[in-house]
């Protein structure tokens, strides 16, 4: 064993018992993997996988950024202990949910009003707020916002708070959705597309029935979109005993439909919620982490995609710091931890295989060479920076290998223009951004990791991190506080719960 660094958790088993007690942890090296390792007096030792190889964690980890402090994202609410002083991310991505409510029953979603027992619908004037709160966020306000459920779609008023999200001031709009109204109504994703959604995430855990009861509804959903030309993200929840064997096809399947489909965002999977009788042999059964997910790939396309073409999210960050010299105002900037979630981008060669971007160009003496412009001061700063990419930039290219019509200069302008937040627009519109995000439960919570979390609910109680609201249950609190029983709910409404479910499609 070897010791790699030092951090804070938390105690499964209190956790389990009602209770959040932080407790410290390792990260530690044993036979090539990295894993978390942390000791309750009352529980005993925790032990969990972090990387299953440790040189992808080496590479990660050199990225961590400087933190940037954002002190309107909460670090405690109700009874919760505050885990650390002041979160050190900004909101990337805000997520709005807008009902607990859902037409399926999905087997590893906790979320739904069926399994809670209330109802969480906010009004649209509080729907309003919460925008609004969001927006005005320091040291910045947030730009990008996911509607999202239980199963957004299942509100009458949908179109209505995606229009209001543009008014609010809203960049970028997603709609997280099952995809099953979209695949029964084309004007609808007509009306989305009108009402100027940028782009669906849509759940997608396989590509045969029995990973993706779905898959028939999905792939009707994507001919929609694409008949209305609206993008779309695969999500797929990535479980080991599951649907992980199916990881390079489903990113086959969006390579196939690349027209549409911009990007594969997986997602394995965390426990949380009912984790009460969870067994540790079926959570090391159902595990996943990044280095599983790579290896996958790597056995689906014969190391035509592989780990030495992912890095982490903060990797990118140089551009933020790039923009903002530039344009002489604050970015968004992305300072999540490396542990936080990695992604490429695949373009297609002549004989339709995968290419990453890694493969064609110096990813990383291209950052190193964006990181060294962005420290540039004195008199004609703008000038000198654009002087500096025109004579090197195409020097990180190999043309050779690029795909035809490739042209790392006009998308680096078109990124300056742009923003930091659309500086990849131009690799987007060409490629398939394939990533992963894996959000944290009590068994795998790093507090480090915890603090610069990026993705963020705006909620009744203030704007709380992604892996506080789910991973340690405050979004459970913050919706029953403010939720009403299903009973109440019905007699309210005049409708039933169960009305609410397909009767033409499995329920899970």
């Amino acid at each position: 064993m070897k010791f790699l660094e030092k951090t804070e958790s938390i105690c499964p088993g209190c956790y389990q018992e009602g209770n959040i007690e932080k407790i410290d942890a390792e990260i530690i090296e044993e036979d090539g993997k990295v894993w978390m390792k942390k000791t309750c007096e009352k529980h005993g030792t925790f032990k969990d996988i972090y990387f299953s190889d440790v040189d992808v964690y080496k590479k990660w980890i050199q990225y961590k950024s400087p933190g940037v402090e954002s002190p309107d994202v909460k670090t405690s609410v109700f009874d919760f202990p505050p885990l650390y002083e002041m979160h050190e991310s900004q909101s990337v991505l805000t997520n709005l949910l807008i009902t607990n409510r859902c037409d399926l029953r999905c087997s590893y979603c906790f979320m739904n009003a069926g399994a809670s027992g209330h109802v969480y619908e906010p009004t649209l004037d509080e729907i309003k707020k919460l925008m609004q709160q969001a927006r005005d966020e320091r040291p910045m306000g947030s730009k990008a916002i996911q509607i999202t459920g239980g199963e957004p779609t299942i509100r009458e008023d949908l179109l209505e708070i995606v229009k209001m999200a543009k008014e609010v001031g809203f960049s970028h709009v997603q709609v997280n959705t099952n995809g099953v109204k979209l695949a029964d109504d084309i004007d609808f994703c007509r009306k989305l597309k009108e009402a100027k959604v940028n782009t669906v995430y849509m759940s997608f855990d396989g590509v045969t029935k029995e990973t993706n009861p779905w898959i028939e509804k999905n792939k009707q959903a994507i001919e929609n979109l694409r008949k209305v030309n609206l993008k779309i993200v695969l999500v797929p929840v990535l479980i080991g005993d599951k649907n992980l064997k199916e990881t390079g096809k489903i990113v086959q399947f969006a390579i196939d439909n690349m027209d549409i489909v911009r990007g594969v965002n997986f997602q394995p999977i965390s426990f949380c919620g009912r984790i009460k009788k969870l067994k540790d042999k079926k959570r090391e059964q159902q595990r996943v982490d990044y280095v599983m997910m790579m290896d996958a790939l790597e056995k689906e396309f014969d190391g035509a995609i592989s780990r030495d073409d992912f890095y982490p999210v903060p990797f990118v960050f140089p551009v933020s710091k790039l923009i903002e010299l530039l344009k002489g105002k604050t970015q968004v900037e992305f300072t999540a931890h490396p542990g936080c979630g990695g992604a490429t981008y695949i373009f297609v060669d002549d004989e339709g295989k995968p290419l990453p971007v890694t493969q064609f160009i110096d990813v990383e003496g291209l950052l190193s060479f964006i990181d060294k412009e962005s420290k540039i001061t004195g008199p004609f700063k703008k000038a000198r920076i654009a002087s500096a990419f025109l004579r090197t930039v195409d020097d990180f290219v190999d043309y050779d290998k690029a795909p035809h019509g490739f042209d790392l200069k006009k998308l680096l302008k078109d990124a300056a223009l742009g923003g930091s937040y659309d500086s990849l627009r131009g690799f987007h519109y060409k490629s398939l951004f394939l990533g992963s995000m894996w959000f944290q439960d009590p068994f795998n919570l790093n507090i480090d990791r915890l603090k610069r979390c990026v993705i963020h609910y705006t909620t009744l109680e203030g704007i709380v991190p992604f892996c506080s609201y789910n991973g340690i249950g405050i979004g459970d609190a913050i919706r029953e506080k403010h939720s009403i029983p299903i009973k109440e709910w019905e007699k309210q409404t005049g409708r039933k719960m169960k009305d609410d479910l397909r009767k033409d499609v499995p329920l899970t």
